[in-house]
């Protein structure tokens, strides 16, 4: 035996050698490879620097990302030798890997649960709903669009409805920077950002789920076998995901994990990571798994992590998600001449009807998605409820229009086509994604003012973090003149708990585990105004009183809307998830949270609203 494997042994590197890159060269082309993306990256943040400083707002940072990496692409495109150029070449498996779970992770984190669980029922009508239609209308155009036989262009329904599933993710990560700079209402805001993050694993789902039937022949029956692995994905991946944050947050409950933070950090974000990838390895969505692993850890076991660990993983996470996106951004201006083939004429791939064609359809899906899934929401909780006043106004309903740009997620699914016009299709994917954040991230800030809605909504309370300063005051400001420096800069020092009824708060809010505000949110109204100014919420997500000069545009206040609707309301939106809301204080919270940082946190939020 030893004898015939030896000439094996031999012959293969001989056979090899010719192909294999010689390491010293690969290290040398990889080397610039980085270079140009590290010095690109920091181009972008410099031109975000610049423009947040000079309040520019016609210009963000993800077009000049685009144009940054098209015009360095178009360089490497042009240079002689192929070595850099293919390792700038967009990888879906680098994508997938490597920086879309700190997106993930970050949104699912930072996610404001309460804003975000209020409107729920509208973020799972668009995302579902919406992102079937988009992907169904896309594919149905574009197939009857290959029936006229131009362009030479001949792709099947199933090709034609899993290139519709690519573009039916949305990526509004620029409208979504530009309405943290205005300040835009908390309502769409979570709208647009909800949608955005289950559409895009929906999308994901859905295309794997038709990739499964390629090459196969569909019945009727397939549609309902389809559904059901959709379902079965999708249920089993939030499962997934859940079951590893509630494992973290019991093992940081019942460890001395807490006194030592870098290990605690570490293992806090290897959790999530692990669900990713476990979720990928058993063909379920890693992305759904990452998105409900990072609610699950922020909601039980941020109150079981020491105050250094909460830091940590918050900024690392922070952190991580603005390179991953910067990095997407000139990723895909790159991509735009590194991924087509040298080989072949341009004209091989590059068809400018089609092109448009889609984009059409693209806009069109969108436009049909947004609006009749709007009205019929008004219409439920008009009739069903007895609300008076619209869920989603007619300027909210244009702005989600405007957020249907498509991402790099359609772009990295685009990777895995088969067929002769895999190319063509993937190159039209790529372009459509550039100029959709082109033309609708880049014109956003002028559809605010043009819709006139409303900006500069402070929404601080909201925020999940336990770093947030009082209104009106620097945090820095607020350490420095409170006498008390040292108190909150040391990690390992607790504040003592003092009940929120004695500073004129109530119990509610001193509860174990009340995570839940008592007053539900209502954008067309204005609040009452709180005793003292502000109010204490809960850990995971947090809610002020808004005051009357906030009320936003569309939010007409009529005479036949007054007190007692508005209490009705309320009181309808209080009775939305309140079997949870019952279950989650009464049993989830003390199992596995933390009673005492709980109430720590609460006492501390108390202090710095005081003063």
């Amino acid at each position: 035996m030893a004898f015939k494997l030896s000439p094996i042994t031999v012959q293969a590197p001989s056979a090899a050698s010719p192909e294999a890159p010689v390491p010293a060269d690969e290290e040398y082309y990889s080397s610039w490879s980085l270079f140009l993306v590290c010095l690109l990256l920091i181009v972008s943040l410099w031109t975000s620097y610049y423009l947040q400083i000079r309040k520019i707002r016609a210009i963000h940072e993800t077009t000049v990302s685009i144009f940054a990496g098209m015009f360095v692409g178009l360089v490497v495109r042009l240079a002689p030798g192929t070595m850099i150029r293919e390792m700038l070449t967009f990888k879906h498996t680098l994508f997938f890997n490597l920086l879309l779970p700190p997106i993930i992770l970050n949104s699912g984190y930072e996610l404001k649960q309460e804003n975000f669980f209020r409107n729920f029922a509208s973020i799972l009508t668009f995302a579902f709903l919406g992102t079937l239609i988009s992907a169904v209308g896309v594919g149905v155009l574009v197939y009857l669009y290959s029936f006229l036989g131009l362009e030479s262009l001949d792709v099947t329904l199933l090709e034609c409805l899993i290139y519709g599933s690519t573009l039916s993710a949305t990526d509004p990560v620029t409208v979504l920077a530009i309405f943290n700079q205005y300040k835009v209402d908390p309502k769409l805001y979570t709208i647009i950002f909800g949608e955005s993050l289950l559409n895009d694993a929906v999308s994901i789902v859905m295309y794997e789920t038709l990739a499964q039937f390629h090459g196969t022949e569909i019945y009727i029956s397939s549609i309902f076998h389809g559904i059901g692995i959709f379902l079965l994905s999708f249920s089993v991946s939030m499962a997934l995901g859940v079951s590893f944050g509630l494992a973290m947050s019991l093992t940081l409950k019942h460890s001395s994990m807490s006194l030592y933070p870098s290990i605690e950090s570490c293992l806090v974000a290897l959790c999530a990571y692990t669900c990713y990838f476990l979720s990928n390895g058993l063909s379920m969505s890693g992305i759904v798994s990452l998105l409900f692993c990072g609610i699950t850890l922020k909601h039980y076991a941020y109150h079981t992590m020491s105050r250094r660990t909460q830091r940590t993983t918050k900024y690392i996470f922070s952190t991580l998600a603005q390179l991953s996106e910067n990095f997407i951004f000139i990723y895909l201006g790159l991509s735009l001449f590194t991924s087509p083939p040298s080989s072949e004429r341009v004209t091989n791939y590059v068809k400018p009807l089609f092109i448009v064609v889609t984009t059409v359809a693209v806009v069109f899906t969108r436009y049909a998605a947004v609006f009749p899934l709007s009205e019929a929401i008004n219409f439920f909780t008009r009739h069903a409820r007895g609300q008076r006043t619209e869920e989603i106004p007619h300027s909210y309903q244009m702005m989600l229009f405007w957020a249907g740009l498509r991402g790099a997620v359609g772009v990295a699914l685009a990777a895995g086509f088969k067929g002769e016009n895999a190319q063509t299709l993937r190159t039209t994917v790529l372009v459509v994604v550039v100029l959709t954040v082109f033309v609708f991230g880049g014109t956003t800030a002028r559809m605010l003012e043009i819709l006139g809605i409303r900006t500069g909504v402070e929404d601080e309370a909201a925020s999940s973090s336990d770093e947030d300063a009082p209104p009106g005051r620097n945090a820095w400001q607020n350490r420095r003149h409170s006498g008390s420096w040292n108190r909150y800069t040391d990690d390992s020092e607790p504040l003592p708990y003092f009940s929120p009824s004695q500073h004129g708060y109530g119990r509610a809010a001193g509860r174990v585990g009340s995570h839940y505000a008592s007053r539900a949110y209502n954008h067309h109204s204005g609040a009452p105004p709180s005793p003292i100014g502000n109010t204490m919420f809960s850990a995971a997500s947090s809610e002020s009183f808004e005051s009357e000069a906030e009320v936003l545009p569309m939010a007409t206040t009529s005479a036949d809307a007054g007190p007692s609707a508005e209490r009705h309301d309320d009181r309808q939106v209080n009775e939305d998830g309140k079997w949870f809301q019952a279950l989650d204080e009464r049993y989830l919270l003390p199992l596995f949270s933390n009673a005492t940082a709980s109430r720590t946190f609460h006492a501390r939020r108390a202090r710095r609203n005081i003063s």
